[in-house]
């Protein structure tokens, strides 16, 4: 094992510590299970009760715990699927990216309603629709960037690593394991905890929507322990909240995405080993613990398993197949896929057959309002994206290459990250009035506040993949000043850069409902723009127009994605990826 020498030189009275901490931990895990297995199957309730006091905290925060890792765990499913299919798939690609374009410029509250509506009537008679909904709603906060930044990474994987994986007959799985995820550990690790980040900060809008009818479908969890006592105007609870936010934050980072940031290290492109943060005193002391050994063992032993090296190529083989046609799919295989895609047809055709049925009632006075109101909000996304760049570009660069100041900022900026958005917006709404302003400008602030990470963390997982060597050669040619920055840094983190700009810009948009339709203590502030329309469209119930907004928005996005950005990302992966 890899500490093996660290684990004989452990004394054993930490070690048996350790031991009964872990299976505490353990047991810990499933209880917990059970009592969100019970959650699930009690039975459905048209008014949820939210106890404000502290003993219901720690049960609350087991719940949106769950959520939020059952929303991550298909969010990481759907970007290794969707992306390699969209890597590989030439035909696919056509259809998947712009369909990712799309899904990332829906807004939560454009789909929520129907959604809504359509899980209460499979599930009448438990809460099992109403967790689904909520999943569903902190899944698309996730899984965007995610998608987009493993996508852009298997563009960037170095083509002589993929001609070695042909030469040596790698099969498609060992491919995967061996060259491209560890190629794009570090994008993904950094867009896995935004995108975690973007699903707490719509925690409060996924666990307490808005009403949908007569039916209030709150679950509870945190986000709606926080909601509530913000609306009941309960300070005390709101502390309790805000500390449980903090800690659920911090213990995830420091056990979770920390140590993977530490381990993703060990894949940066060098030609010669770089300094790598030491492992912190818990990691080290989790290693001693005899459980955590034993799992170790078993996922050693598993990994061998699936993991066989590919046969050894032959003299001949491997002089024939560079030259040779790749072989043709299996029948079996592309009947499944023309089934899929079928279905996929089908589905599409029917979809915008409802669609255009639901759109016949919007009249033509409320298209001319949509398209205002839609170039208003698409200058404050610009302004919001402009002002984010200014200082998540060198503050991004910073942090990701002093290891030691990421070990440092990363709690801090998870939990500024990730704290639900319609908590902090009151208070920043207290500093535009402070100033003598309003929600039509002051709307900017929100949407920066809740778009900026998605830049900050891409830039600084594109900064931490910097090869070591390139950053010794710019020190030998002495590069300082501004010609560092335009000739060596920004180039180096353009690539990330982009990715950050893409989902920073659909997270944007989605921001604009919450940022231009703003509630403070039952008093209701709009500004001008299709945010808000989409939000008195959602509270009105008003689903023609709700469609048509939301068309509209997801219109513009993926024409600004195809002719903007899809031009930059190429621009950044001919010029400025490095290559071995």
């Amino acid at each position: 094992m890899i500490a093996g020498s660290t684990l004989s030189a452990a004394p054993d009275k930490p070690r048996l510590w350790f031991d009964l901490l872990v299976v505490a931990g353990l047991v810990a895990v499933i209880f917990g299970a059970m009592q969100v297995a019970s959650e699930w199957r009690h039975p459905l309730q048209a008014k949820v009760v939210i106890d404000l006091s502290a003993r219901a905290l720690p049960r609350y925060m087991l719940f949106s715990l769950t959520r939020g890792w059952i929303a991550y765990f298909f969010s990481l499913i759907f970007t290794l699927v969707v992306a390699s299919w969209a890597f590989y798939d030439l035909t696919a690609r056509r259809y998947i990216l712009p369909a990712l374009d799309v899904l990332q410029s829906i807004p939560v509250l454009g789909f929520l309603p129907g959604l809504n509506l359509a899980l209460l009537a499979l599930f009448p008679h438990s809460n099992v629709g109403v967790e689904l909904v909520c999943i569903l709603a902190i899944f698309t906060g996730q899984v965007w960037n995610m998608a987009f930044s493993y996508y852009d990474s298997l563009r960037g994987a170095p083509a002589d690593f993929r001609m070695l994986s042909r030469l040596y007959n790698f099969s498609w799985w060992y491919r995967f394991w061996r060259v491209e995820l560890p190629f794009s550990a570090q994008g993904l690790l950094y867009n896995s905890m935004v995108g975690m980040a973007g699903g707490w900060f719509f925690l409060t809008v996924a666990e307490a929507p808005p009403p949908s009818g007569d039916q209030v479908l709150m679950v509870p969890g945190l986000g709606s322990y926080m909601k509530t006592a913000y609306d009941q105007r309960d300070v005390r609870a709101q502390i309790f909240g805000a500390i449980a936010m903090g800690v659920i934050i911090l213990a995830v980072d420091r056990l979770v995405w920390w140590p993977l940031v530490v381990w993703s290290r060990k894949f940066k492109l060098d030609d010669f080993g770089g300094n790598r943060a030491a492992k912190g005193r818990l990691q080290l002391w989790l290693a001693r613990s005899r459980p955590i050994q034993s799992f170790a063992l078993v996922g050693q032993s598993l990994k061998q398993r699936l993991l066989k090296p590919p046969v050894p190529p032959t003299e001949a083989t491997s002089l024939a197949e560079p030259n040779a046609p790749p072989p043709p799919r299996p029948r079996t295989a592309r009947t499944v896929y023309t089934i899929l895609v079928a279905s996929l047809v089908l589905a599409m055709l029917w979809g915008g057959f409802r669609l255009v049925m639901l759109l016949s009632a919007v009249h033509l006075a409320d298209w001319l309002e949509i398209g205002g109101d839609c170039v208003i909000s698409f200058f404050r996304v610009l302004a919001a994206v402009g002002l984010g760049t200014l200082w998540t570009v060198p503050a991004g660069i910073w942090i990701g290459l002093n290891p030691k100041l990421s070990s440092r900022l990363q709690p801090f900026l998870q939990f500024v990250a990730s704290y639900p958005a319609p908590i902090i917006y009151p208070w920043l709404m207290a500093v535009v009035f402070l100033v003598h302003g309003t929600l039509q400008w002051g709307s900017i602030l929100l949407i920066l506040f809740g778009t900026q990470w998605y830049i900050l963390f891409n830039v600084a997982a594109g900064a931490a993949a910097i090869p070591n060597d390139i950053v010794c050669c710019a020190d030998i040619l002495r590069l300082s000043g501004w010609g560092r920055w335009s000739k060596f840094l920004i180039p180096a983190v353009l690539p990330s850069l982009v990715t950050g700009w893409v989902t920073a810009a659909g997270g944007a948009w989605n921001a604009t409902i919450i940022s231009e339709y703003v509630t403070i203590h039952d008093q209701l502030y709009q500004a001008t723009g299709l945010g808000a329309y989409i939000g008195r469209a959602s509270d009105a119930n008003n689903f023609p127009r709700l469609a048509a907004a939301v068309i509209v928005m997801a219109a513009v996005v993926v024409c600004i994605n195809r002719t903007v950005w899809k031009r930059l990302q190429t621009l950044a992966n001919e010029r400025c990826r490095f290559i071995t």
